[in-house]
This record gives structure tokens, C-alpha cells and sequence, in this order.
């Protein structure tokens, strides 16, 4: 049977990388000789201008059916109220599909300057689907309320199940990929209940696992580490904000959050994302960079067993990063999406990645 892989264009920018992704998954899938289905659907403003709603209950249905989904950016902060349709479908998709992971390789390619000068092959596991997001934490209704007009107040969820799942994800990820270390990050000095339950199941999952090494770190010490030695980290697992706020750190010490790659992933679905926002700002020009959504892309084939595949869309971004020529403008190139892209799929083309 095809991988049925259903693609979600969302806003700003996302019109132009989802497109340009399916054409570097396309040319990949034919070079591997996977066969895959593809579909479209409306999210975002296109949705809620013809349908009332940024995320219509038919591609909920859509993604439950999907072997895969590719979602693209969207601009949720610029909707309106959920009672006037403006569901964040990010956060409403991770829900739907139990999406309890959010993993994200923070990489640096041969030729892209970092930051610090130094290397860094990273990965965040972030906890998906609890913590301080208000979007995803209660049963009914938001984890922010307002008592007063001048006081707010918001409600963190952690749970003994989420966070042994999480932790086992990471414990997994490392013995997949030959990983040394996982380390657990918290601010349990102060956190002391919540954080302290979630270090209790990563402890738990750390002694079943005892080829890996595990350490732990305060967040804030953590930020302050990755910064002055890249390598002081290997895979980090994280309840939601701290993973959320650390791996955009670890992106851009590997070389810019449009570089990074990110994969949601639950015991039956999963989801790639850009780590990146919609970027309205540039939307239509053609200068926007996809590499973000395809590395992502290429994470959800290899999740779904076209190894082959993933890693000649990995090859090719690696063989176009490593030439100033060849990359986008933010990257210190002068390609914008489309010509970039023809690159990529040429290499593709040429099957010898």
C-alpha cells in the first residue's frame, strides 16, 4: 500500500514551502521506489474565510487517516477568538492524533557558520501535549483564567504517564540512534512537585536503561551550557516551554531556526513541522527558506520506514547547504524557495545520494 501523506499549506509562508516540500518528497519517494498518496486540505485563514474555521473537523479526520501529515505554518496568534472559529491547529493536531512527542535535531551542515564557531548534533524531546500551554493542558476549557481584570493566572499540567512517556521516547531515541546521554531538564529547586514527579519517571526509565548514560540540568544552567560548549549535550528531555525554549536555542546554535528540523510523533500517528513561524512578512516573495520542512519531512519518511528515502533528502540539503552558490538568502546565499528546491530535487535526480 502507498504512504498516504496529507499536506497542510497554513499561512504566511506556508503556501510556498509545503509545496516545494511535497516536490523534494516526491522526487526522493520515485529514486527509493516508495510509492506515495498525496492530499491537500485548507487550514488557516483560507479555511476560516471559506469554512468559518482555521481547522475544519473533515481534515481532523483527514489526518486520523493519514499514515503521515506535513503541516505548515501557521499564523495563530493573528486569529480570532476560538468561539469565532480560530482553533490553533498546531496545538489542536498534536491533541487529535495524541502526538506526545515533539522531537527536534539541532544539526549543524558542513559550510553553514554557527554561532559559537562550534558544531553541534543535538536533540530536544519535548513533551507535547501538557505543561504551561493553555491550549492543551485541561479537559475543558483554557489553562489560563483571569479572577480580576488585573490578575492572571495560569495552571501547569504534569502528569506520571506523560512524563514516563516522554522519557521513554527519549531513553528509545538514544539507543536508536548509538546517542550517549540523555538529560532530563527542570527547575525542580523550585518546581518542586510538578518537576519533581516528571525527574521521578525519567529516573525510573533511566535505570531499565543502563547502556545510556543520564545526567540532569537546571534550565537555566542548561541555556547558559549550551551556550559555551555545544557538545556538552547529546539528546535532552524536557516537559513543554523548557523543550519548546531550548530547542529553538539549539537551532540556532546549529545554524538558524530555518535550518531545524521537527517531527511530532504519538504510538499511531505522526506529524512533521518547521520549527519556524509563517514569517507574513516575506510570504509571496520566493525568498523563503524550506529546508526546516523538508529535514522535517525527510524525519517523518524515515519514521514511516522509507529510510532510503530520508536519507537522500538529508544528503541532498547537506550537498546544498555546503555551498554559499547553492543555499537561500538568509543562510548567506542567493537562492530564494523555488530555485533552491530545483537544486535539491536535482540532486535527488541524479540518485547518486
Amino acid at each position: 500500500m502507498p504512504l498516504q501523506l496529507l499536506f497542510l499549506p497554513g499561512d504566511g509562508i506556508g503556501p510556498e514551502i509545503v509545496p516545494a516540500t511535497r516536490r523534494v518528497v516526491d522526487a526522493a519517494a520515485d529514486q527509493a521506489g516508495v510509492e506515495i498518496s498525496v492530499s491537500f486540505a485548507d487550514i488557516g485563514f483560507v479555511a476560516l474565510d471559506h469554512l468559518g474555521t482555521t481547522l475544519p473537523e473533515a481534515v481532523v479526520e483527514q489526518a486520523l487517516t493519514a499514515d503521515g501529515v506535513v503541516l505548515g505554518p501557521v499564523s495563530h496568534n493573528a486569529y480570532p477568538s476560538v468561539n469565532e472559529g480560530g482553533i490553533n491547529p498546531s496545538g489542536a493536531l498534536r491533541r487529535a492524533l495524541n502526538l506526545h512527542a515533539n522531537i527536534r535535531p539541532a544539526r549543524s551542515r558542513s559550510g553553514v557558520p554557527t554561532p559559537t564557531g562550534s558544531p553541534c548534533n543535538m536533540v530536544v524531546v519535548r513533551e507535547n501535549l501538557e505543561g504551561f500551554y493553555a491550549d492543551r493542558n485541561m479537559h475543558l476549557g483554557p489553562g489560563e483564567f483571569m479572577p480580576t481584570a488585573d490578575m492572571a493566572i495560569s495552571m501547569r499540567r504534569v502528569t506520571r504517564d506523560a512524563s514516563r512517556n516522554i522519557a521513554e521516547t527519549a531513553f528509545q531515541l538514544a539507543v536508536r540512534e548509538g546517542r550517549r546521554k540523555v538529560t532530563a531538564i527542570h527547575k525542580a529547586n523550585v518546581l518542586r512537585v510538578s518537576d519533581g514527579l516528571f525527574l521521578e519517571e525519567c529516573r525510573k526509565v533511566a535505570a531499565s536503561q543502563p547502556s545510556v548514560d543520564y545526567d540532569e540540568a537546571l534550565v537555566d544552567a542548561a541555556t547558559a551550557l549550551m551556550v559555551r560548549d555545544t557538545t556538552r549535550f547529546d539528546v535532552l528531555v524536557a516537559t513543554n516551554m523548557f523543550g519548546d525554549i531550548l530547542s529553538d536555542l539549539a537551532s540556532e546554535l546549529a545554524g538558524g531556526l530555518g535550518l531545524g528540523a521537527s517531527l511530532n510523533v504519538g504510538t499511531r500517528h505522526a506529524m512533521a513541522q518547521a520549527q519556524h513561524g509563517s514569517a507574513p512578512d516575506i510570504a509571496g516573495k520566493d525568498i523563503a527558506n524550506p529546508t526546516s520542512l523538508i529535514a522535517s519531512a525527510a524525519m517523518l519518511l524515515a519514521h514511516l520506514g522509507a529510510i532510503r528515502a530520508a536519507r537522500a533528502i538529508e544528503a541532498a540539503l547537506d550537498h546544498a547547504l555546503a555551498d554559499p552558490a547553492t543555499r537561500t538568502q538568509d543562510v548567506g546565499g542567493r537562492l530564494g524557495t523555488t530555485a533552491f528546491t530545483d537544486g535539491i530535487i536535482h540532486r535527488l535526480n541524479e540518485g547518486q545520494l
